[in-house]
């Protein structure tokens, strides 16, 4: 397992920057990242067997679960299609089953208060990327067509994105309190308009209206799996606002923040690393958030601990939190220094083959194909 980590950091292009560990020595943290990346996999894919149940059981007469697994080769993170039809963007793939997405969500939150009625539908603007929901109603398709070739995307199934957005957007509601944050999607919060309170309340109807949306479909299998994504996001929430004195612990503890945040949803947790990427690398008008964020919050995501490898100092500004004037500051500088942002793409990179190749069992397809393109988007992007 070791050599295996070895191996991949060794097949990277980039080179040392100063401090770095050479061959043989990549610390404490290092194994302790290697031995949580391999647990995190095994929940993601985990996670990717959840979502495709969820699909199948959301309407009748479906195989079980082993049907899914196609023998085809298992394929790198790239563009070019394998299924031999004409490829198109996967967004514009994907939004064919999604048109009057946020207008179904809005008869969803049907609200006779005004005020609530506003702040419930703040963020179903059509803005968003979208980006759950494409996943979803791309995997209905490929899963159908895998089973009987069939193109039809379910009534229960394009539901599920639905509420997948609901559920996302009501934890943006609550995160934004959560963090006294003041700006999302280039515009003022739910909290800095009306108030942490109201917000609170806002994110909580948005989630009842997606629990009684989820019940509607009336498969219990379904429900469950919803309910335990949830679960994840709470107990997500408090992973992050704690930390880990022993430094071994670290990675661990990130990365089941990560899933419990981020993978759970959407069954890809290289998209969580991404962020943590950006936070460091893209500028706050292409974020349409402040960057710098995760530290001013007292967050140590991967790029702050591969750095801490390099730059021991760190730590003890880890678990003050970056609280300590400065710190911030200096932390930014250590991070930018050290090698940490690149490890945090090549750990993301890691997650992406893993998910390309359980997408890869799937029969061809152009929304097989297109999983495959939106694996390497969240790689690529800049904010």
């Amino acid at each position: 397992m070791a050599s295996c980590w070895w191996r991949w950091r060794r097949g990277c292009s980039w080179r040392p920057a100063a401090r770095s560990p050479g061959p043989g020595s990549l610390g404490r943290a290092g194994l302790s990242g290697l031995r949580a990346a391999a647990a995190a996999a095994s929940r993601a894919q985990m996670s990717y067997f959840n979502l495709v149940k969820s699909l199948t059981s959301a309407f009748p007469n479906m195989y079980s679960i082993s049907r899914f697994h196609h023998v085809t080769p298992a394929v790198c993170c790239c563009s070019r299609t394998r299924s031999g039809e004409k490829y198109t963007d996967p967004f514009n793939l994907g939004w064919r089953d999604l048109k009057g997405l946020y207008e179904d969500i809005r008869k969803e939150l049907f609200i006779s208060t005004t005020e609530l009625k506003d702040m419930c539908e703040y963020y179903f603007d059509g803005k968003g990327k979208a980006f759950r929901p494409i996943i979803v109603v791309l995997m209905a398709r490929a899963c159908n067509i895998h089973h009987n070739n069939s193109r039809n995307v379910q009534a229960s199934q394009r539901a599920i994105a639905l509420i997948a957005e609901m559920i996302h957007t009501a934890s943006l509601v609550h995160d934004d309190v959560i963090d006294d944050a003041s700006s999302r999607r280039g515009k003022h919060t739910v909290n800095k308009i009306w108030g942490e309170k109201k917000a609170v309340l806002a994110g909580d109807l948005i989630l009842s209206a997606a629990s009684i949306a989820l019940a509607r479909i009336g498969n219990t299998t379904v429900v469950s799996i919803l309910t335990q994504v949830i679960e994840d996001l709470v107990r997500g929430e408090f992973l992050q606002l704690g930390s880990k004195e022993n430094e071994n612990e670290r990675f661990a503890h990130y990365l089941e923040k990560t899933f419990k945040k981020t993978a759970s949803l959407i069954a890809n947790s290289c998209k969580a690393l991404i962020d943590d990427v950006l936070d460091f690398t893209s500028c706050s008008d292409r974020m349409g958030k402040p960057t710098s964020a995760d530290l001013k919050l007292g967050l140590a995501t991967g790029p702050v601990l591969f750095a801490c490898q390099q730059f021991p100092e760190m730590n003890a500004m880890i678990m003050r939190r970056f609280s300590s004037p400065g710190d911030v500051d200096r932390a930014r500088q250590y991070v930018l220094q050290s090698d940490g942002v690149q490890q945090t793409t090549y750990l993301a990179q890691r997650y992406c083959r893993e998910a390309v190749r359980e997408i890869s069992k799937l029969r061809p397809s152009p929304e097989r194909d297109a999983l495959i393109q939106l694996s390497e988007i969240v790689l690529t992007r800049d904010k």
